[in-house]
C-alpha cells in the first residue's frame, strides 16, 4: 500500500499513550464484540479496552508478561482474560468480525465456511 496524504493521517498514531494502543473508532467496531458481564459472580472492576490494549501492546514489542509496564492493569488480569478469551473462542469471533467488515469495505462477499449439517455430511456456507 502506498502511503498518500489521507491515508498517511489515517494510520497516524500520534496522540496514543503507545502506538499498540486502540482509537475510539477502532474502539466503537471492537467494543460489541467483547464479552458481556456475568450474570453470577463479582462484579468487572477491569475496563476491557485496557485489557485489549495491554494485550495488544505485548503482541506489538514482543514483551514477557512480567515487563508489561505499570499503566496496564495487572498482568495476572491480563493473562486470564487472554486465556479465558482464547478458551472461550473470542478471538475467533473478533476475527471474523474484522475479516466480514474489511470484505465489505473492500466490495467482496462473505467469507465462506464449512459446516457440519445434522446428517454428518459437511457443507460449505457463506456467512
Amino acid at each position: 500500500m502506498s502511503w498518500t496524504e489521507i491515508t498517511r493521517e489515517e494510520y497516524r498514531r500520534d496522540g496514543l499513550r503507545y502506538a499498540s494502543d486502540t482509537r475510539d473508532e477502532e474502539w466503537k467496531v471492537l467494543a460489541p464484540l467483547m464479552p458481556k458481564r456475568r450474570r453470577i459472580g463479582r462484579p468487572r472492576e477491569v475496563d476491557l479496552r485496557k485489557v485489549l490494549d495491554a494485550i495488544l501492546y505485548i503482541l506489538a514489542t514482543g514483551c514477557q508478561w512480567r515487563a508489561l509496564p505499570k499503566d496496564f492493569p495487572p498482568r495476572s488480569t491480563i493473562q486470564y482474560y487472554f486465556y479465558d478469551w482464547r478458551d472461550r473462542g473470542i478471538w475467533r469471533r473478533i476475527n471474523r468480525a474484522l475479516v466480514r467488515l474489511a470484505r465489505r469495505a473492500a466490495g467482496r462477499r462473505p467469507v465462506r465456511q464449512s459446516k457440519r449439517q445434522d446428517n454428518g455430511k459437511w457443507r460449505s456456507v457463506w456467512i
